[in-house]
């Protein structure tokens, strides 16, 4: 089996840091344009298209990365981009912003079990006593003994929306370190939009919200530099960000860092849409971070890794 490829960490783990902050911005900037009737889908599309148009260039110029990796490039539009925030904005249109993060970031757990199930790595206690808290912290999060107060169908939306997660931190460390990650998210963002379009419906989306001032915290904002935001920032210089980190540590490792993105959007949440989890769920939100953390160390490397049971890694070709 050949050797690990040594992770550049500490620029790995700048820039999970920043994929993390930039993420942590979305729900609270679609909030708005939810509240002032766009369907979660169409908020979705103008994310991604306006990431695709602000990255078109670069898929342009290095557009033969879809020749060489297809199925790569249109898995990942598909997963982890249309499918992660379209179920996340669908389940924040039902639910509070930070409890449909923290049911999306249940995607890290998802990756454990991938490597213990589907490649056969060996699975550390501290990886079972990860998995043992985020169960308890979710039975914290939803206070299932109250009959699960939080709507049902916006739980079952953030949990897809984890699965999506869990094939985006895959995905991103599958495509090695000779794709350009750039490349890779800008030739994503347009097989989103493509798709995302044929769903939607953009010709249906009420675009006189984006003229109006919606409300965000104490102040009034147009809905374009909303969705500006989204695009710009929530979007193209998050990916990016994320499969750089991806492959400067490892899925796991950037998906604990990761979790910056939770308390980013928990902290904006409370700031600037009023949204408080009760303290039991703040002991819910806690248990659940530090069992994904714990998880982490799920996945062997070094001499471990060596030690398990090879086998083939899927072609993404």
């Amino acid at each position: 089996m050949a050797a690990q490829p040594v992770r550049r960490r500490t620029p790995g783990l700048a820039f999970a840091a920043a994929s993390a902050l930039a993420f942590g911005g979305a729900g609270v900037a679609a909030r708005p344009l939810l509240e002032a009737g766009m369907e979660p889908l169409h908020v979705t599309w103008l994310r991604m298209a306006g990431a695709a148009l602000a990255l078109a260039p670069v898929a342009l110029a290095r557009w033969r990365l879809v020749l060489h990796r297809p199925l790569l490039v249109l898995g990942y539009g598909i997963f982890p981009m249309a499918g992660v925030q379209a179920l996340y904005f669908a389940a924040v249109a039902r639910i509070p912003v930070g409890v449909a993060l923290l049911l999306e970031f249940t995607g890290p757990v998802l990756v454990l079990l991938w490597f213990r199930l589907v490649r056969r790595r060996r699975v550390s206690a501290w990886a079972v006593a990860g998995v043992v808290l985020a169960v308890a912290g979710l039975v914290l999060l939803l206070e299932v003994w109250a009959g699960l107060r939080l709507d049902a169908v916006g739980v079952s939306l953030a949990l897809g929306a984890a699965a999506g997660q869990a094939g985006y931190l895959l995905l991103s460390d599958a495509a090695g370190e000779d794709t350009d990650p750039l490349a890779l998210v800008a030739s994503g963002a347009l097989v989103a939009t493509v798709v995302l379009g044929a769903l939607a419906g953009p010709w249906d989306l009420p675009w006189a919200v984006l003229a109006e001032p919606l409300p965000l915290g104490g102040a009034r904002l147009p809905g374009w530099v909303l969705a500006l935001w989204l695009g710009l920032v929530c979007t193209a210089v998050a990916y990016f960000t994320g499969v750089a980190a991806i492959r400067r540590l490892s899925p796991q490792v950037a998906g604990g860092v990761a979790y910056l993105e939770v308390v980013t959007a928990i902290v904006l949440a409370w700031v600037l849409l009023g949204e408080a989890l009760s303290p039991v769920q703040v002991l819910g939100a806690v248990v659940i971070v530090a069992g994904a953390c714990v998880s982490q160390a799920a996945v062997p490397s070094g001499r471990e890794a060596q030690a398990t049971v090879p086998e083939a890694e899927p072609d993404l070709r």
